[in-house]
Formats: structure tokens, sequence, C-alpha cells
């Protein structure tokens, strides 16, 4: 079995804030390497996620930033955002917001996307916007689908294929776990 890589700090912060709110979707490390890794793609990018929960995800996404990136996150629960935002206190680059997804509208275009929470299901066309030329979207919680069309629970996942064959989106679905995978998008450029 492969070593395990540690935490990073924050990533440990923000999932004790999550057992500690009783908060139970939060990324994977899976996801979160993947999140880090984007991050890392776009050093000087604007970062977006929708659904900070308690901060795991954000502290992914900053686990991989640039000196010149600047994160902003939207979680709907105001306990919750006020919890992630103490995980940042100590870096004025990160904005961690209370309200709805829509509020991530106000601070596009973005180079990297983590559709975590509102926006993916109800208003895939809207997220997809949210994005730069370029940009990378990453949505996860999907189960794997061997079929094409893709299916999920007895018919074709619309959602995922919506992504998946979206005109504007390179996409592709990577196995995040034996049990979950994600869809890594880049926006084209135009």
């Amino acid at each position: 079995m492969a070593e395990q890589r540690a935490l990073p700090p924050r990533v440990e912060v923000a999932g004790r804030l999550a057992v500690e709110a009783g908060f139970k979707k939060s990324c994977v490390p899976e996801v979160g390497r993947l999140l880090a890794m984007v991050a890392a793609s776009k050093p000087h990018g604007v970062v977006a996620e929708s659904g900070t929960g308690s901060g795991v995800g954000t502290a992914w996404l900053h686990s991989g930033l640039g000196a010149g990136a600047r994160p902003v996150t939207v979680e709907r629960d105001e306990e919750l955002a006020r919890r992630a935002a103490g995980v940042f206190a100590d870096d004025s680059r990160v904005s961690v917001l209370s309200g709805d997804w829509r509020l991530l509208e106000e601070h596009a275009p973005f180079d990297v996307c983590f559709c975590d929470g509102g926006g993916k299901r109800d208003a895939p066309e809207r997220v997809v916007e949210l994005l730069a030329p370029g940009g990378v979207l990453v949505l996860d919680d999907f189960t794997p689908s061997a079929d094409w069309p893709p299916r999920f629970e007895g018919g074709v996942d619309e959602l995922r294929l919506c992504y998946l064959t979206h005109p504007d989106l390179e996409a592709t679905e990577v196995l995040t776990t034996p049990t979950s995978s994600a869809i890594v998008a880049a926006r084209c450029r135009g």
C-alpha cells in the first residue's frame, strides 16, 4: 500500500471544524489533491469555490495557490462560512462570502472554479459562464459509469452529460476513488 502523504495544515484545521459542526460533505483527500494541482496551474489566477462548507476544499485549493492568486469562496450557511473564514484569517487574499452561490458572479471570470455547491445542478450554463477562457472547472461527487452516455441510478446522467458534452468545454471524467469520480473541464478559448 502506498504511503499516505500528510494533509496540509489548513486542511487539517478545516477538517476538525467540519467534525465539530457535524458537517459531513467535505471533499475527500483524492479530490483535494486534484484541487491543489489545478490551483497550482494558475499561479496568478482568480480561484472560486461554490460550497465552502467548513473550508476543507478551500484549504486544498489554498495549498496549491501561487503568490499572485486570489481565492473567493461562498457558503450559504452563515455559521459554516464564519468558521471557514477563521481558517484563512491570516491571509488577506482569501475572501469567504456568506450567501447564495450567485455572489461569485460579482468576482468572475475565474481561472479555476470548484463547483461543489450551488449552481452545479441548478444552473450549469451559468457555472460555465463564470470561467475565463482557459479557466478550469472541477465538479466532484459523481459515481463512475462505464457506459456512454453515462448512467446513474438506472437512467442517463443528464447532469454529467451536460458538462462532458458542453460546446464551450473540453471535459473529461477522472476516477478519484474506486467509487467516485470528478469532471475536470477547461473553457475553450474563443
